[in-house]
C-alpha cells in the first residue's frame, strides 16, 4: 500500500524537482507521514563521461543507474531532497506503507533492481482471507526470478512474475500485462498498480482489483486527519512533461510523468486519469508515450 511515481523524458537530464515543481514535491514527500515505512527511488541518467570510455577499468556506461532504498520515512531522510533536484531522463519514486504485517527491512524496499530493470509495485496480493502470497506456498514462483528480485515481499513476486514473462520472449509492456492476468486467476481482489522501467523504457499500469479504497486505508488516512484524500487512493493521472496536450488516444510526446493520488493533479494543469487496467508505455529516449489496455 503505497505511493508511485514515476517519470520518462526525452532522452535529456531532467530533476524531479523541475518536472513536478517544488511545491509538488513537498506535497509528495509530506506523504510519507502516512506512507512512513520506507522510501526509494531509482534514477537513469545520461552520464557526463562519453559512453564507453575506457579509463582503466570496464568501459564507462551509456546510461548511469543510481539505486537508492531507506527504511527511514522520506520526510525524516535528508537525501529525498538531493535525489529530488538530481537530473535524470527516467526515475521511479516509491513511498511505502508495509501490507499484510510485512516485515520492514531494507531487501523489500523499493525500487527492486534485477537484469536491468527498475520496479515499483502499490498494492497487498492476499485472498479473501486476508492471506499474503508470499504464505501461500502452492502458488508457483519460478525460484531464480524471485531471487534475483533481492526482495521477500507479495510486489517481489509480482516482479518475479514480469522477470519471468520476460524471459519466454514478451516485450516489456506485455510481459507486465501477461503478469496480471496469470495472478489475477488466483488473486483477482488484489492492486497491481506499478511502474516499471529499463533503459529504453517507461511503464506505468493502473490494474486495481478493487477500485473502490478498502475502510483500513480510508481509516489509516483518517487517523493522520487525511480522509479526503482517500477516495481516489487507486488512481493513477498522467502529464505529459513539456506541457503539451495529450491527443484523443492519450498518446504525446516530450516525456510524461505518471503519479498516484495524494497531491495536486488537476485537470487544469495537465492531468488526466489512467483508467483501470491501463497502462502508459513510453520511451525515455524520445518521450514519446502512449495509452493501451492489458
Amino acid at each position: 500500500m503505497c505511493r508511485l511515481l514515476g517519470y520518462a523524458a526525452a532522452g535529456a537530464n531532467t530533476s524531479l524537482k523541475a518536472v513536478l515543481g517544488e511545491s509538488a514535491v513537498d506535497e509528495f514527500r509530506e506523504l510519507s507521514e502516512i506512507h512512513n515505512d520506507g522510501w526509494g527511488v531509482g534514477l537513469l541518467s545520461k552520464p557526463v563521461e562519453p559512453p564507453y570510455t575506457r579509463d582503466g577499468g570496464a568501459p564507462a556506461p551509456e546510461t548511469g543507474v543510481q539505486l537508492y532504498k531507506s527504511t527511514l520515512a522520506a520526510r525524516y531522510d535528508s537525501m529525498f531532497d538531493e535525489f529530488a533536484s538530481a537530473p535524470s531522463r527516467g526515475a521511479l519514486w516509491h513511498l511505502r506503507l508495509a501490507s499484510s504485517n510485512l516485515p520492514l527491512i531494507i531487501e523489500n524496499q523499493q525500487p527492486f533492481y534485477a537484469n536491468g530493470l527498475t520496479f515499483i509495485h502499490n498494492g497487498d496480493i492476499s485472498d479473501d482471507n486476508g492471506v499474503n502470497i508470499v504464505n501461500n506456498r502452492s502458488y508457483p514462483v519460478n525460484q531464480g526470478a524471485f531471487l534475483a528480485t533481492g526482495g521477500q515481499s507479495d510486489s517481489a513476486i509480482f516482479f518475479s512474475v514480469i522477470l519471468e514473462f520476460i524471459g519466454f520472449g514478451f516485450a516489456l509492456d506485455e510481459a507486465v500485462a501477461q503478469a496480471v492476468r496469470q495472478l489475477r486467476q488466483t488473486y483477482p481482489k488484489s492492486s497491481y498498480n506499478c511502474m516499471i522501467q529499463s533503459q529504453d523504457q517507461f511503464i506505468a499500469l493502473c490494474a486495481a482489483g478493487r477500485e473502490v479504497t478498502s475502510p483500513r486505508i480510508v481509516e489509516i488516512y483518517d487517523r493522520y486527519g487525511r480522509g479526503e484524500q482517500a477516495h481516489d487512493y487507486r488512481v493513477l493521472r498522467y502529464r505529459a512533461l513539456d506541457g503539451s496536450a495529450v491527443d484523443s488516444r492519450g498518446a504525446g510526446k516530450g516525456g510524461v510523468v505518471v503519479a498516484s493520488s495524494g497531491f495536486g493533479q488537476s485537470e487544469d494543469d495537465g492531468w488526466t486519469r489512467l483508467h483501470n487496467d491501463q497502462m502508459i508505455v513510453a520511451s525515455n529516449r524520445t518521450g514519446k508515450f502512449r495509452v493501451r489496455s492489458i
